[in-house]
């Protein structure tokens, strides 16, 4: 059986002309052998673009009035990489392969309320083993100002809100295309797991998941006055050069998303001590309440206080017992 794979990246401001030249195809040479150039031909787009990743969030943002505070270790655009096994779309064919395309991208331009107008790219690509999808935006959340004023905000922790978040992305799109149509496997959702990424790699093969091979041997300066020379060695060079900067983006990537999720979980820390102390505010205004209570009744009604409290306790005993 075939299963149904969403993978979701995010990516800081420095990061998105990599992503860029390597979903629209504006590299010259490729590490990844898989990629097969002269098929090319046979990719499209769902939702083009003329114009880099970077200057199209610019427009973006203040075409729509974009409110939050860009840092430079901000994530500011998501990628989510949609496909499922090479014999999945063998079996269902050229139309139903678009219809599978077109269902995913419906599907992200709906999930949580995002607005396909925030959507920057989704690229379909046939030039590798497997037909997958590269759709790119801008995480926005629809939320209100300290004001009461409705506005549209670029924050990518709140878009991806929550430990449960990438399974419930999970969730919703097995759901979504399997109630479109498609017969396809969520994976083992009894223990909360995912396709494991080395088998994610099998199935899929595209570049993002590859590792980078370690260069076996130091640049050497060619002392040469032969043009042809000299312009293979440049071929050589700028072909390694893009293997390195790819190589750096992937390891980047991972260590800007393990620094993101490590201030998630300090964060969530932090609210956690936050509502522990408003508790602990709230239970010491209760005692003063109740021993004032108390106090008054026993004035009133000339009654003993620790009678009193021996009811209340009784009385909460057989509350809890019940």
């Amino acid at each position: 059986m075939s299963y149904a794979i969403i993978r979701n990246a995010n990516y800081k401001m420095g990061q998105l002309s990599y992503v860029y030249r390597h979903n629209e195809r504006k590299n010259t040479n490729y590490s990844n052998k898989e990629i097969h150039k002269n098929s090319s031909i046979k990719n499209y787009s769902i939702k083009g673009i003329n114009t880099s990743y970077q200057k199209a969030f610019q427009m973006i943002k203040e075409k729509y009035h974009l409110k939050g505070q860009i840092k430079k270790v901000s994530n500011v655009m998501c990628e989510l990489i949609i496909t499922s096994d090479k014999d999945f779309f063998k079996r269902i064919g050229e139309e139903e392969t678009k219809r599978y395309f077109k269902s995913a991208y419906d599907f992200v331009a709906n999930y949580n309320q995002l607005g396909e107008e925030f959507i920057v790219s989704a690229k379909v690509h046939h030039d590798e083993t497997t037909p997958h999808m590269h759709i790119v935006f801008i995480p926005v959340v629809h939320t209100i100002d300290k004001k009461g004023k409705a506005i549209n905000k670029i924050a990518c922790s709140e878009f991806w809100k929550g430990r449960e978040s990438y399974r419930i992305l999970q969730d919703r799109f097995y759901q979504y295309v399997t109630e479109n149509g498609f017969e396809l496997e969520r994976g083992n959702t009894k223990d909360n797991e995912h396709i494991p990424i080395e088998k994610l790699k099998k199935i899929t093969n595209f570049e993002v998941q590859e590792m980078f091979k370690e260069s076996n041997h130091l640049e050497t300066e060619v002392i040469t006055n032969d043009i042809e020379t000299l312009k293979e060695n440049y071929k050589r060079v700028v072909g390694k050069y893009n293997t390195i900067a790819k190589r750096y983006t992937k390891i980047k990537n991972i260590v800007d998303e393990t620094m993101d999720k490590a201030e998630k979980v300090q964060e969530e820390n932090r609210e956690l001590r936050r509502e522990n102390s408003k508790l602990e505010k709230e239970i010491d205004t209760l005692k003063d309440f109740i021993d004032k209570t108390f106090e008054c009744v026993h004035l009133l009604f000339d009654f003993s206080l620790q009678s009193l409290k021996n009811i209340a306790r009784n009385f909460w005993e057989s509350m809890k017992s019940k």
